[in-house]
């Protein structure tokens, strides 16, 4: 063959590969033995080799190539991916329902109907195409950023290097391990007298995060497609998955829409019933508002959509017995009881602690020391005590006092008006100090790496620090005449935390450790108040005024921001830190404020997230669906079902380079 005819041979062996790869893995259909495909691969493999210069990254050679990789390379996501909040009984889903129900007008409550999905137990991923081809697969990671395992998902056989239409695209799915394989690779682990995996999604975290691809191949991962990111003109849940399907991606067919609650019971209690018929693992299913428009509405509390929930199965519940009950100083002073477990396993994992939370639980379950106990445990939730055996006791058990005094600093405890909690006033309460800088130098904070707890733990027990702002004055001096750490080590330390001295807003104030402010509420701290000299003016009506801000975490923030010491201690850390702030002098002038944009198609300058940061940044709003509140549409290239809409509803649609200059 010439090279012409080589380059059709190699398109045309790459269209029928690809066909029965997809037979095969999405729809569970063969028409050709595996020994003809094998051929096929074969003769394609050969001719690339021969024609390096026809090899594409297309092609099913390429799903396991390449060198092995050295590290991980960070991805940020384009939008966050979240999590979703639990349920485990009817209760738990109507309270859920009531909840959203009162953000909704009555025209909104009467058209609300779900999606449902089977919960599998694997890995939440992203996969980005580019003009129809498969470019990057990352990790959920903290959902915000995760880590590139492009090579990876490639050995993937589900996942498709190519779609059937030329389109710029973000999907999102769950890479998982079918119950077959998951014993198979268990017997290897026998056979090679290795430690047994606990449970799938080790297996498919472990898998994924190969840095030789060859390694994952062998794994034979499945994935189901779950979401759609880009706008196709989808307006419910239920169309993301039919054109997820269109466009060649593996979706689960088993997902059901139910047009109330009560369907969604049925097809939950089915599913608890008939799991074991399935080739996977799943701990429950997801729920949806299917109206993507009032999906959006909804919003996001913490990283958890409040238009989706996971109602899981019943906690898997085993027996054991309470050897000692002990109780923990928190980061805020508060005190929570945990019982001690003569160690169980319950789903693969060893549990040897449970939290009991507070004196209520306490009297509520009638506990002792020594007591024969139910543990239930629903996938990674932390372990709980569902019920005391009291039939089972021998008069051999002890009660348990909460204490009065802290076990850590000897104050005397106090319980407020408004909590359950016993909490730990002093401030320099030693236990309280430990875990405040335990927060402050973790991965959502400063990030200090190599100054985890044990190094913490020995610089307060030589009094090298007193609190966190002091972590910045240490030299290498300080370090090395401690036990155990070297010139290299003192040298290794000092200069992470150097690397770390400067710091986003949004970081800076969740490192601070205010009580009830996490990541999400710091981010929208960040967001409002733009400093922290603001945020030391700021008014309580001011901070209750925060979108997703109530009373209680408004007090935490105010009372914190008013406490003498604490100014001290953030004096002295703003002289020992650089928090990086927007430019006044470069932020665009408030013009947009009171308009609200909806951004629809791709943008050619900048992605959607930079473009809603704009947005923000010049005092407007953005949202995700067209309604009469909307100020502009713009519109970008491959502009979808909202362009119509924003028509329909006579709203002003504009072209991105307008809006660039609405910009300027």
């Amino acid at each position: 063959m010439n090279k012409q005819e080589t380059k059709k041979r190699i398109e045309k062996l790459k269209e029928i590969i690809n066909h029965h790869r997809y037979l095969y893995h999405v729809k569970d259909k063969q028409e050709i033995s595996d020994s003809a495909l094998d051929s096929l691969k074969k003769e394609l493999f050969d001719l690339e080799n021969q024609n390096p210069e026809f090899i594409t990254q297309d092609s099913p050679t390429q799903r396991i190539g390449g060198q092995a990789l050295k590290e991980f390379k960070k991805v940020k996501h384009t939008q966050r991916m979240l999590s979703f909040n639990d349920a485990f009984s009817k209760e738990d889903m109507q309270d859920w329902q009531d909840r959203f129900f009162k953000l909704l007008a009555d025209r909104e409550k009467n058209i609300i109907d779900y999606y449902c999905e089977l919960k599998i137990d694997g890995l939440a991923i992203e996969l980005i195409y580019e003009n129809g081809y498969f470019v990057q697969g990352s990790t959920r990671g903290d959902g915000m950023v995760g880590e590139d395992i492009t090579q990876n998902l490639k050995t993937i056989q589900s996942i498709p290097l190519k779609i059937n239409e030329t389109k710029n695209l973000i999907v999102r799915g769950e890479a998982f391990i079918s119950k077959k394989e998951f014993k198979n690779i268990n017997r290897l682990q026998e056979s090679r007298n290795l430690p047994l995996y606990a449970n799938p999604r080790n297996i498919v975290a472990g898998s994924v995060r190969q840095l030789d691809p060859k390694i994952t191949a062998e794994r034979n991962l499945d994935f189901y497609a779950y979401d759609l990111i880009t706008d196709l003109g989808q307006a419910t849940h239920e169309d993301k998955h039919r054109i997820l399907k269109n466009l060649s991606f593996k979706i689960n067919e088993n997902n059901k829409y139910c047009k109330n609650l009560e369907e969604v019971f049925y097809f939950h209690n089915y599913w608890q019933k008939d799991r074991d018929k399935l080739g996977y693992e799943i701990d429950g299913i997801v729920v949806l508002v299917n109206n993507n428009e009032i999906f959006e509405k909804l919003g996001v509390v913490g990283k958890a959509p409040r238009a989706g929930i996971a109602f899981k199965f019943p906690l898997i519940e085993v027996i054991t017995q309470v050897e000692d009950i002990k109780v923990q100083v928190g980061r805020t002073g508060a005190i929570t009881p945990v019982a001690i477990l003569k160690p169980v396993n319950i789903s693969g994992a060893t549990i040897t602690r449970a939290t009991l939370h507070n004196e209520d639980e306490i009297k509520r379950l009638d506990i002792k020391i020594g007591d024969f106990v139910i543990v239930g445990r629903a996938g990674d939730v932390i372990p709980d005590i569902i019920k005391v055996l009291i039939e089972l006791r021998t008069g051999k058990e002890k009660s348990f006092k909460m204490p009065e005094i802290c076990p850590a600093c000897s104050t005397k405890l106090e319980k407020s008006e408004t909590e359950t909690l016993l909490r730990c006033p002093n401030v320099k309460c030693f236990a309280r100090t430990r875990r405040n800088f335990y927060h402050f130098v973790s991965k959502s904070a400063f990030n200090i790496e190599g100054l985890g707890p044990k190094i913490i733990d020995r610089l307060l027990d030589e009094a090298l620090v007193s609190d966190p702002s002091d972590i910045f004055d240490l030299k290498e001096g300080d370090l090395a005449g401690l036990e155990r750490f070297g010139d290299k080590s003192a040298e290794n330390l000092i200069k992470s935390i150097k690397e770390k001295s400067e710091i986003t807003l949004a970081k800076f104030i969740y490192a601070l450790g205010i009580r009830n402010v996490g990541e999400e509420t710091a981010i929208d701290l960040a967001k409002i108040f733009k400093s922290i000299n603001n945020l030391k003016i700021a008014r309580l009506e001011d901070l209750e005024n925060v979108l997703n801000i109530g009373p209680v975490v408004a007090k935490s923030i105010y009372e914190w921001f008013n406490e003498k010491d604490n100014l001290k201690f953030l004096t002295k850390l703003e002289k020992a830190v650089k928090i990086l702030v927007v430019d006044k002098s470069s932020v665009i002038p408030q013009k947009l404020a009171g308009k609200y944009f909806v951004l629809t198609g791709t943008l050619q300058t900048m992605s959607r997230e930079i473009a809603k940061e704009k947005i923000r940044e010049a005092g407007g709003g953005t949202s995700e669906s067209v309604s009469s509140k909307t100020s502009f549409v713009v519109a970008g290239s491959e502009a979808g079902s909202k362009l119509s809409k924003a028509e329909k509803l006579g709203v002003k649609v504009i072209s991105e380079e307008e809006f660039l200059k609405m910009l300027k």
